[in-house]
C-alpha cells in the first residue's frame, strides 16, 4: 500500500520552499493551562499566521511545486475558509487564477479576506460538501487544478512544517494535539513525527458537531455526516477514503467535546492568553480544560490552528450566548 502521509524529508523540503511566504509563528507556553494539568502545556499560534490560519502553509507549497502549464490553467478549492484564503493568498503571489467555492454558512469574516486576495469567490452551496463538488466539476469543466483541502502529498507536507517548528523549539515534546476535520493539518504531523519522532503521540480534537473522523475510525469506514450549525465550521463535511488512511496512520487517538466546550474554550484563550481563536482552532484546549484529553506524559503542545472567527460570533460567545448562533 502506498505511504498515506508525507516523509520527514518531504516535510522539510516544504520548509524550505515556503520560508519566504510563511512566518514562524510564536510556541507560547500557557501558564494558565500548565497550572491546571500539572504540567507544561505550550500553544503554537498558527492563529497569528499571515492569513490567520496554518492553512497557508500547505497552499503555499501545492502553488510552489505546480509545473507552469498547470499554473497558467489556475486552481479551484472548496474551503470552509481558511484553505481559500490561503490558496487565494499563495496564488495571486504567482499571478495565478483561483476560484474558491464556500459555504453559504461560511464565516464572512473568512469569504472577505478571500475576495480581497483576489480571488473568485462562490458561495451558493449549501454545505461544504456541495461545494467541494462544485468546484471539482468547475476545474474538470476548465482543465484546472482542483486542490483539496484535507488530501495530497504536497499540502499535508507544508502542513507537517507546524510540527517541525514546534519540536525544533520542544525537543523533549511527548504529546501533540490538534484539530481534526479532514485530517490534513494531523496528516502532516503525523508524517514528520512518525519519521523524527515516533514516541510523540498525536491527538485530534473535534466537535460532536463534525465528528466525521471519530465515527470514520470506529467504523473503520469513510463516513458522511449532517451539515449542522458549529462554532468549528472549519472541520466540517464528511471524511473520505484517503482521508481516513491519514487518520488512521498519524493518530493515536481522538476526543469529541461539545459546542459548549468549544465556547468555553474561546473565552479562555481570549481572557487568560489575549488570543482571539476561531472554534477550529480551539478544539484542542476544549478537550484539555474539558477533561476529554488528559495527558499523562508533558510537555504537551497544542496548535491553535486557525483565528478568523466573525467579530459578532467572538463577541458572543464572550457574553455567554454560543448556543443561539
Amino acid at each position: 500500500m502506498p505511504r498515506p502521509l508525507p516523509s520527514a524529508l518531504d516535510v522539510r523540503a516544504a520548509a524550505a520552499r515556503i520560508a519566504p511566504s510563511v512566518v514562524r509563528t510564536e510556541l507560547r507556553r500557557s501558564d494558565a493551562l500548565s497550572t491546571y494539568l500539572g504540567g507544561e502545556v505550550y500553544l503554537k499560534l498558527e492563529c497569528e499566521q499571515r492569513t490567520g490560519s496554518f492553512k497557508l502553509r500547505g497552499a503555499t507549497n501545492v502553488i510552489a511545486t505546480l509545473p507552469a502549464e498547470r499554473r497558467a490553467a489556475g486552481v479551484v478549492t472548496a474551503s470552509a475558509g481558511n484553505h481559500g484564503l490561503g490558496l487565494a493568498t499563495a496564488a495571486a503571489a504567482l499571478g495565478i487564477a483561483a476560484t474558491v467555492y464556500v459555504p453559504r454558512s461560511s464565516p464572512g469574516v473568512k469569504r472577505d479576506k478571500i475576495a480581497a486576495a483576489g480571488a473568485t469567490i462562490d458561495a451558493t452551496a449549501e454545505h461544504y460538501d456541495a461545494a467541494e463538488a462544485l468546484a471539482r466539476a468547475d476545474a474538470a469543466r476548465r482543465g484546472a487544478t482542483f486542490v483539496s483541502p484535507c488530501t495530497g502529498y504536497d499540502l499535508l507536507a507544508g502542513q507537517g512544517t507546524v510540527a517541525l517548528e514546534i519540536l525544533d523549539e520542544l525537543p523533549e515534546l511527548t504529546t501533540i494535539i490538534a484539530g481534526v476535520g479532514g485530517g490534513g493539518l494531523i496528516g502532516g504531523i503525523g508524517g514528520f513525527l512518525r519519521d523524527e519522532a515516533p514516541h510523540v503521540r498525536i491527538l485530534g480534537a473535534q466537535s460532536e458537531r463534525t465528528n466525521a473522523m471519530a465515527l470514520a475510525l470506529a467504523s473503520g469506514e469513510p463516513t458522511d455526516i449532517p451539515d449542522r450549525p458549529t462554532l468549528a465550521d472549519g472541520l466540517a463535511g464528511l471524511v473520505d477514503a484517503d482521508m481516513l488512511a491519514q487518520g488512521k496512520a498519524a493518530l493515536d487517538g481522538i476526543a469529541t467535546v461539545t459546542e459548549r466546550a468549544i465556547a468555553e474554550a474561546i473565552a479562555f484563550l481570549w481572557i487568560e492568553e489575549g488570543l482571539k481563536v476561531e472554534g477550529a482552532g480551539a478544539v484542542g484546549v476544549a478537550a484539555l480544560i474539558s477533561g476529554e484529553i488528559l495527558p499523562t506524559r508533558f510537555p504537551v503542545a497544542v496548535v491553535l490552528s486557525g483565528g478568523n472567527i466573525d467579530a459578532a460570533v467572538h463577541e458572543a460567545v464572550l457574553e455567554g450566548h454560543y448556543d443561539s448562533l
